[in-house]
């Protein structure tokens, strides 16, 4: 599918998105020569854009657009065209816009097209980078202050289930060329892959929040059992809820803490992630959800201790959709990975109901990027940590969690305040202390669980109140004895 000019806007997109999932799955043909495929990573990340090549740095205009090189294990080249007025105008590849340090990398074709791109605009300092499209269908943004870490897709496809995972990809882009004293840039994509096609419309507005509008219609060619919205891609190898930290010198590793949920009913609900010892999927569900999103809640950058990866300035993702999205159910998947280099944690939408091949299912919402201005408006969990006693009662797990807020933050001792715990089969709780922490201003739950003997995991429930008033969020936890 080349790109082409002629009038463009995303009615155009939507049928030719609708015309593709009328046929039959026609995958593109490989442009990739041997030589780029077979670069290592390290290979491939000398392969640099030629920064004097910008796309609209003449022009001066507040976003720019820089490109990636196939090669590796982006195989998949896209085309990609500017949007001037309602004309697309293909963008033209060429090896002569890329620097390969030395590399040997063979004839190159002048139609092979890019692997994606990435967006520039004075986020934090002048040409800062702002975020980027690149692979599959990936991409991920920054807002101020923050560096990058957890990643999000158009969709996904039979995800956490036994059988293969399907991958959509972003087989083709437009952007619009923006004003000179535009504050939002537009983004046109078609998704393809054997059993969805889809047309997407990113409208991204930088800042402290970096919120993208996000329009699409899909239309099924076949049907799926997973199909999930609005997916959300990190990483979670170890925290303060580890039994193993693997040997490293870190005390926490990971891009996303936990899995934040607002339910249609107004409940907040907080899931601590794990690196689990097997692979394990759950649903939480819900109609018409307020939002939900894989949230980096613990800033202190002593609790990573990493001059590198800076993983205490990993921003959150938070999905907030526009309308009634109907009954469904949050689900989130984790996988076990044994390095940090491993996306192991995935977060989707899944409707209850999906209509049939042919049918459009149209869906919009704002997938905001942040550092802190998404909070429950009530008092909510700072950490989770689980032991057990080395001599006093050594068969009991022992869960600790510290709830901090506004409110609770400055609440005195108060008997009035307490914690309800609940245990689902499989353990029974034994007893439960509250208290609150003249140190740091928080409130502590300690509980102890004797399981069953059965194996089976453990749904456990946790929030704090003052009768009448709920004052915390819904943290939850799934606890494999």
């Amino acid at each position: 599918m080349r790109a082409a000019g002629g009038l463009f806007d995303f009615e155009v997109l939507r049928y030719r998105a609708k015309m593709l999932a009328l046929a039959p799955y026609a995958p593109r043909p490989v442009q990739v020569p041997e030589s780029l495929l077979k670069l290592t990573y390290d290979q491939h990340r000398r392969v640099q854009f030629n920064a004097a090549e910008t796309w609209w740095r003449d022009q001066r205009l507040p976003f720019q657009l820089q490109f990636f090189h196939p090669g590796w294990i982006f195989n998949r080249p896209v085309p990609i065209s500017e949007v001037r007025g309602r004309e697309a105008v293909p963008i033209p590849f060429s090896p002569q816009l890329f620097n390969y340090d030395g590399l040997e990398v063979g004839e190159i074709p002048e139609t092979m097209g890019f692997a994606g791109f990435r967006i520039l605009y004075d986020l934090n300092k002048p040409a800062d980078e702002l975020g980027a499209f690149l692979g599959a269908s990936y991409f991920r943004m920054l807002c101020r202050k923050a560096v990058y870490g957890l990643s999000a897709r158009g969709l996904a496809l039979d995800t956490g289930e036994p059988v293969a995972e399907e991958f959509p990809c972003f087989e083709e882009f437009w952007v619009k060329r923006p004003a000179s004293d535009a504050k939002e840039l537009v983004v046109y994509a078609l998704l393809d892959s054997p059993r969805v096609a889809g047309a997407y419309r990113f409208i991204i507005r930088p800042g402290d929040d970096t919120v993208m509008q996000v329009r699409t219609a899909l239309y099924l060619r076949q049907p799926v059992k997973v199909f999930g919205v609005a997916p959300l891609t990190s990483m979670y190898w170890h925290g303060e809820n580890s039994r193993e930290n693997f040997g490293d010198f870190r005390p926490e590793v990971h891009d996303s803490d936990g899995l934040m949920i607002q339910h249609g009913s107004g409940e907040w609900v907080w899931r601590p992630l794990t690196n689990p010892g097997a692979s394990r999927s759950m649903a939480f569900a819900d109609e018409n959800p307020r939002g939900f999103g894989l949230v980096q809640r613990d800033r202190r950058f002593s609790s990573y201790e990493d001059l590198e990866a800076n993983y205490h300035l990993r921003p959150s993702a938070w999905v907030e959709p526009v309308g009634a999205w109907g009954r469904g159910a949050v689900r989130l998947v984790e996988l076990a990975t044994p390095t940090e280099y491993n996306d192991n944690i995935v977060a989707f939408w899944q409707p209850a109901e999906i209509p049939a091949p042919g049918e459009p299912i149209e869906l919009e919402y704002r997938l905001h990027w942040f550092m802190d201005q998404i909070k429950p408006p009530a008092g909510y969990a700072v950490a989770t940590r689980l032991g057990r006693g080395p001599t006093n009662e050594s068969d009991l797990a022992r869960f600790i969690v510290d709830f901090d807020g506004p409110y609770l933050h400055n609440q005195p001792d108060d008997p009035a305040i307490e914690a309800l715990v609940s245990v689902g089969e499989g353990a029974k709780l034994v007893n439960q202390t509250i208290q609150k922490n003249r140190f740091n201003g928080t409130w502590r739950v300690a509980f102890a669980l004797q399981p069953d003997g059965s194996g089976r995991p453990v749904e456990l429930r946790c929030f704090l109140r003052k009768p009448p008033h709920v004052l915390t969020e819904t943290w939850t936890y799934r606890w494999n004895p």
